[in-house]
């Protein structure tokens, strides 16, 4: 019977624990390397985004108003209870949710088209590329002032394209009428944010191995099976990461509303619902509440969308 030795000159039986304790050594070593590197963008992140979150969620259980925060007294659960049976509110949160799920949509599928579209060899992509990053490069500020000058019923050119095409007989108040006004507003982010889609899809079809589809070429594979039997599944991590990111953007849409239309209900999300209680009528207590119940709407979603979509953010995907 012959031992097997390692190139140490060790048994095997005994290299095999070895390396397993120096592996997990190094493991250890790396765990430390990376919280030492991380910790101070944790504590920058804790003094700049927990310390006011702690004190919103603070002022949410207080009668504190604007133009006195230093006296207040604790009132418990009252603002969430007023909240809770506020018609406004739920309008706000039924405007937020439609909104985000609308243009999310609509932002994936055209991203995804886009970005199929780049991910081909033609001439002038690049120039492509870098064209479709303009409307995100502008701010949104920018961007909602400028569309609500194209919006405008007596001299847009959104009204003057759909009069010449004779889409319209009349012009239209796009962003005064309660019926259309929602519709601009997911209009204008869907034309400033598909192309932060499209990065991110583009981005994960370069990386795809080139000779899965020289496979499925040879073997005369339909490309829309293809399509649906290979790359949706291998982009899937990065895909359901960008849609994360976008509907957090979007469940928290606050300028583009407001520059657009204002406090007007028709478009009114919970973050312009929560400046209104705050800033307009000075009420402290009950924006800070509307600001609580928002960022926990945005977390329960995130940890529901993580967990069902089972996304994995090392980029190795669900199992």
């Amino acid at each position: 019977m012959t031992t097997a030795f390692d190139t140490n000159g060790l048994p095997a039986q005994q290299a095999a624990p070895a390396a397993r304790t120096k592996g997990s050594a190094l493991t250890r070593q790396r765990r430390r390397a990376a919280l030492i590197f991380l910790a101070p963008m944790v504590i920058v992140l804790a003094l700049v985004a927990g310390w006011p979150l702690a004190r919103t969620i603070y002022f949410s259980f207080t009668d504190a108003t604007l133009y006195n925060l230093e006296y207040h007294e604790f009132i418990g659960f009252l603002n969430f209870y007023y909240l809770a049976i506020d018609p406004q509110w739920w309008r706000a949160v039924w405007n937020t949710v439609f909104f985000a799920v609308v243009s999310v949509s609509i932002e994936t599928i055209l991203g995804m088209v886009i970005a199929l579209t780049l991910n081909a060899h033609m001439p002038g992509r690049g120039l492509l590329r870098a064209a479709m990053l303009i409307p995100w490069a502008i701010p949104t500020v920018v961007s909602a002032q400028m569309w609500g000058w194209m919006y405008h019923d007596l001299y847009g050119v959104i009204n003057e394209i759909f009069l010449g095409v004779g889409l319209i007989d009349l012009p239209h108040a796009w962003i005064a009428d309660p019926a259309l006004s929602m519709y601009a507003v997911i209009a204008v982010d869907v034309w400033k944010t598909t192309p932060f889609m499209t990065l991110l899809i583009l981005a994960a079809l370069q990386l795809l191995p080139g000779e899965v589809y020289e496979a499925a070429r040879v073997d005369g594979i339909n490309p829309v099976k293809v399509f649906f039997k290979v790359t949706l599944p291998l982009i899937k991590p990065a895909l359901m990461v960008a849609i994360i990111f976008r509907t957090l953007d979007a469940l928290r849409i606050f300028d583009l509303m407001y520059v657009l239309t204002g406090n007007s209900r028709a478009t009114a999300s919970m973050s312009v619902y929560a400046r209104q209680q705050l800033v307009d009528f000075q009420d402290v207590g009950y924006g800070s509440a509307a600001s609580t119940f928002l960022f926990l709407i945005i977390a329960a979603f995130t940890v529901i969308y993580i967990t069902v979509g089972k996304v994995n953010f090392d980029g190795q995907g669900g199992k």
